[in-house]
């Protein structure tokens, strides 16, 4: 399990403004938490994570050039390190997605075929490799751009331009038989 590392604090130390630190975490928390929970599947152990890693930044504050990128790689390293460590558990679960699927004029049956849809989408997202899986929560799920997926992923720009698109036709190419037209 995750573990905290108690900051000695000495005279020396320079810590990070209270405000933007405070700024940062209320800006990037619930990104990193969805990123985090998007590849470990369980909503206690993403919370875990980033509040570990949010942690690791206060202590690392002065030797972290750019504090967005250097949170999703250290979010991203230590879930990998926490999947590795825990192979053994079998657990998924995923939460379900309803916010914003209906409105006053949908019906149930609306309803209902919007959350097959999801689930389907999801289910494809998840017959995906680990690393493609990743760019698409990355993109699509997070919303950055190609140039921050590279910083976190060390993938470059044009790499992650490319695999993308190639995604988009396999994920296409998976739905199109399931009766979802996708236009990648």
């Amino acid at each position: 399990m995750l573990h905290r590392t108690p900051r000695v604090i000495t005279s020396n130390d320079k810590c990070p403004d209270k405000g933007t630190l405070q700024m940062l975490f209320e800006s990037e928390e619930t990104p990193l938490l969805r990123y985090a929970f998007s590849l470990v599947r369980r909503r206690a152990v993403a919370e875990e994570i980033v509040q570990e890693v949010f942690l690791q930044l206060h202590v690392k504050w002065n030797d972290v050039e750019s504090p967005r990128a250097w949170l999703y790689r250290s979010v991203r390293n230590k879930v990998f390190n926490y999947m590795r460590d825990n192979r053994r558990e079998t657990i998924e679960m995923r939460e379900p997605v309803t916010e914003g699927l209906s409105s006053k004029s949908d019906t149930p049956d609306g309803v209902l075929s919007k959350l097959e849809a999801i689930q389907v989408l999801h289910e494809t997202i998840d017959s995906l490799h680990e690393s493609d899986r990743e760019l698409v929560q990355l993109k699509f799920f997070d919303g950055l751009k190609y140039r921050e997926i590279s910083e976190l992923t060390g993938l470059s720009v044009g790499n992650v331009g490319y695999r993308l698109h190639h995604i988009l036709k396999e994920l296409a190419g998976k739905l199109h038989p399931l009766g979802m037209d996708v236009n990648p």
